[in-house]
């Protein structure tokens, strides 16, 4: 009697006592008959959850009118929150709550007014290829669980390996661009030493990779993870725009060879986090050939600019690389997250890399074309179906729609860029060659003074005061960092096609109100 009270409250009044009136099934004391899930129940969360979401992530996330952030200290937020999990569970008005304000105090990212990182927006079509993939809660492994979904992902691969240049090659989709410039270490390390695969580290020489000084971290964090070693990571030095200096990696690549290493990699860049510089690939590509290393581009955030037949200058050369690493989900916006490891040719290095040959999933006999089963060439086993979003969006709006936005994000950056060279108290650090604008600004106190240390120090303090500013009031985010010699200054990215001329004037007004007086 107690268990079907229990069930009375899971499971809804009237199903329950329909089974009270059954035989029950016992084992173990739990009843078998029927599911325990009330679907009636749930479906009816779900259909009042959706208008909080409409309403409260979609509409006013993305109104210009709202704030960005409601920021709350961490203390403060756990209790807001009421995080504590409980032995029973929590009536429904209680959990739509919850999502409430679980939006409420998430900063939103779709916001025209959100310029903190290098993704940004919202784009509708994604959002609900997202929504479906998260309601049929697939795993791109086998053809048989995830047909659709496969299919969708190797016409999607095939075009960015069109777009690219390539006349064939091979990819998957994975976790980020950090896990696609670990791929490429692996898969460069394998293609010169495969009995590395069953034998270990100790069937290796001392293995050496070159990558920039403004390369993203996760190249280090590669060496890391896959037991090359950070020391073995030579870093080449940047011009002042940023730039890989192929001079300087012809000499680290001599460097090691004196040493006894192996050189195997080059990782350059298209498009740096701080900066967005773009390496000179083709002549990168040159050295590469000359000494018979693996060519890895990592384009997480400049591959967008392929897209641009005005832009894609940027990229010359890409063709000649023997990986790339794309993440759709910064430039074109299709959403967190989507990152694409693409490899020059259709050879199956990564099948031959990261084969387990698992028998309960990649059963040679199946009754159809075990090719589809894709799994086997990711280090993953359960893996997102991330290219649908992408996929869906492109549908959407087409190539010349995504070309359309590479070119207005371009756009914008020189209307700022320009309005920065305009107003009083904003400096540029460097011109852009992307969309990355860099600038300081300096607060009238500093205006006169002579660029001194003590001018450096404080102005060095200025960025995160602002900052903290913008962030309690809400009403804008930008990131800011320091870089090699040089004190705070903001980094700003516009990548929304929501964000407006009068967006960049409010943020360059509110920079100026909010440190007027420091």
């Amino acid at each position: 009697a107690e268990r079907l009270e229990h069930l009375r409250e899971a499971r809804g009044e009237t199903e329950v006592d329909q089974l009270g009136k059954k035989k029950a099934v016992l084992v173990d004391g739990v009843i078998l008959n029927g599911p325990i899930l009330n679907s009636k129940a749930g479906e009816r969360f779900v259909e009042e959850a959706f208008p909080i979401i409409m309403e409260e992530a979609i509409r006013k996330a993305t109104d210009v009118n709202e704030k960005v952030c409601e920021w709350q200290p961490p203390e403060k937020l756990k209790v807001l929150l009421d995080l504590e999990l409980r032995d029973r569970g929590e009536q429904h008005q209680r959990l739509l709550q919850h999502c409430r304000d679980a939006i409420r105090y998430s900063v939103k990212t779709g916001h025209p007014r959100f310029f903190n990182q290098l993704y940004a927006g919202m784009d509708h079509y994604s959002l609900v290829a997202r929504f479906i993939t998260e309601t049929l809660n697939p795993s791109v492994y086998t053809y048989e669980v995830s047909p659709v979904f496969i299919l969708i992902e190797e016409t999607v691969l095939k075009k960015m390996v069109e777009i690219i240049g390539w006349k064939e090659g091979d990819g998957i989709f994975c976790p980020g661009g950090s896990v696609s410039n670990m791929y490429a270490v692996n898969l460069a390390r394998y293609k010169y030493y495969p009995e590395i695969k069953e034998n270990g580290l100790s069937a290796a020489p001392r293995l050496v990779m070159f990558t920039s000084k403004e390369s993203h971290y996760s190249v280090q964090k590669a060496a890391a993870f896959l037991g090359i070693g950070t020391r073995n990571v030579y870093v080449v030095s940047t011009d002042e725009c940023g730039k890989m200096i192929p001079e300087e990696l012809e000499q680290q690549v001599q460097k090691a060879k004196t040493e006894g290493a192996v050189p195997f990699l080059v990782c350059a860049t298209a498009g740096t986090t701080v900066l967005g510089a773009f390496d000179p690939l083709d002549t990168i590509a040159d050295i590469c050939e000359k000494h018979g290393l693996w060519f890895h581009i990592d384009a997480s955030w400049g591959g967008g600019a392929l897209m641009s037949r005005k832009y894609r200058h940027l990229l010359k050369g890409i063709e000649r690389a023997n990986s790339v690493a794309w993440n759709p989900h910064k430039m074109l916006m299709a959403g967190l997250q989507c990152s694409a490891f693409l490899v020059r040719e259709n050879l199956g290095l990564l099948q031959k890399c990261h084969s387990a040959k698992a028998s309960y999933l990649f059963q040679q006999d199946k009754f159809y074309d075990v090719s589809y089963d894709v799994g086997d060439k990711s280090i993953q086993c359960s893996r997102r179906s991330d290219a649908f979003k992408f996929w869906l969006m492109w549908k959407a709006i087409g190539t010349c729609g995504l070309e359309e936005r590479v070119n207005r994000a371009f756009a914008m950056t020189r209307y700022l860029t320009e309005e920065i060279k305009r107003r009083e108290g904003f400096q540029l650090i460097l011109e852009p060659e992307f969309i990355n604008v860099c600038f300081w600004y300096i607060p009238p106190s500093l205006r006169k003074m002579e660029e001194s240390p003590i001018y450096w120090q404080k102005l060095h303090a200025v960025a995160p005061v602002i900052k903290e500013k913008m962030m309690k009031k809400g009403s804008v985010m930008i990131g800011y960092q320091p870089h090699k010699e040089k004190v705070n200054f903001f980094r700003q990215i516009v990548i929304s096609p929501q964000v407006s001329r009068e967006d960049l004037d409010f943020l360059l007004d509110e920079i100026d109100d909010l440190g007027s007086d420091l």
